[in-house]
């Protein structure tokens, strides 16, 4: 998934969907977003921390972290920040979509697919995984075709077909 599509499908989600509405009346997800937004990043991660430590058990402010550190090219600190959300909050869809989507762009497709399985057996009606899911299955569709292609002998339903799913790919 291109750099700016990951950005949109991390932040497809509204964090008040995985979090209480006021997390607190000092410090709230949507403030330290929006801060983050406005361009003050460094302040913004730096708030982030300080309520982190406070409350570590916030999802909110947990997802939020994951999409930050996503945003700013930090992926395996992400990812490992959603794998723990994984295990602390396992009825959550949405770490499970954005995991997917981190392991999407670094080409493990298998993984990403995994998660989204999760995403939607835990919420069928979660569109933006579902949207993944299929962004998935193309590159993976796209990587049996060229195998199946490779050697050069690709009869012409073959080619085709790799047209396609190669014209598909690039739609994202």
């Amino acid at each position: 998934m291109v750099a700016g599509v990951l950005a949109a499908l991390l932040c497809g989600v509204p964090l008040s969907a995985i979090s209480a509405p006021t997390i607190d009346a000092a410090v709230s997800a949507r403030d330290l977003e929006l801060q983050y937004r406005r361009g003050e990043r460094a302040l913004a991660l730096q708030r982030l921390d300080l309520a982190l430590s406070a409350r570590p058990g916030d999802s909110g402010l947990r997802f939020l972290k994951g999409v930050l550190l996503s945003e700013t090219g930090r992926a395996a600190e992400a990812v490992q920040l959603f794998e723990r959300m994984t295990e602390d909050f396992p009825d959550l869809p949405e770490p499970y979509n954005n995991l997917a989507v981190l392991h999407a762009s670094a080409g493990r497709l298998e993984r990403a697919r995994e998660a989204l399985d999760v995403a939607l057996r835990l919420d069928p009606t979660y569109r933006t995984a579902h949207e993944n899911l299929g962004d998935v299955l193309v590159r993976l569709a796209q990587r049996a075709y060229e195998a199946a292609a490779a050697g050069g002998h690709a009869e012409p339903a073959l080619q085709a077909k790799l047209r396609l799913v190669r014209d598909l790919a690039t739609r994202r």
